[in-house]
């Protein structure tokens, strides 16, 4: 799992038919105390997040079909897992 920030939102006209019907978001990559790291990516949206939220994502495909109970997907990859509510980093 890695944890992220909701950096914005995709909208797309044509996708993949395994995409129709999920909200994708643009998400990046934070460390605990909220700095960004690496780019930003697109992820499904499983836990009804938005814009501005810090969110764990996990980034791989078998997990994801669990969490979107879709046993036969394949192109779906990055997915929002939870809405973090506070970070406590240290002792």
């Amino acid at each position: 799992m890695t944890l992220a920030k909701v950096v914005g939102r995709a909208v797309c006209s044509v996708k993949h038919p395994q995409y129709e019907g999920e909200k994708l978001l643009l998400v990046q990559p934070v460390d605990p105390k909220g700095g960004f790291l690496g780019h930003p990516y697109l992820a499904v949206d499983s836990a009804q997040a938005g814009p501005g939220d810090m969110v764990l994502i996990i980034d791989e495909g078998g997990s994801a079909r669990q969490i979107l109970g879709k046993p036969s997907i394949g192109a779906i990859r990055t997915v929002i897992a939870g809405i973090v509510d506070k970070v406590q980093a240290g002792g």
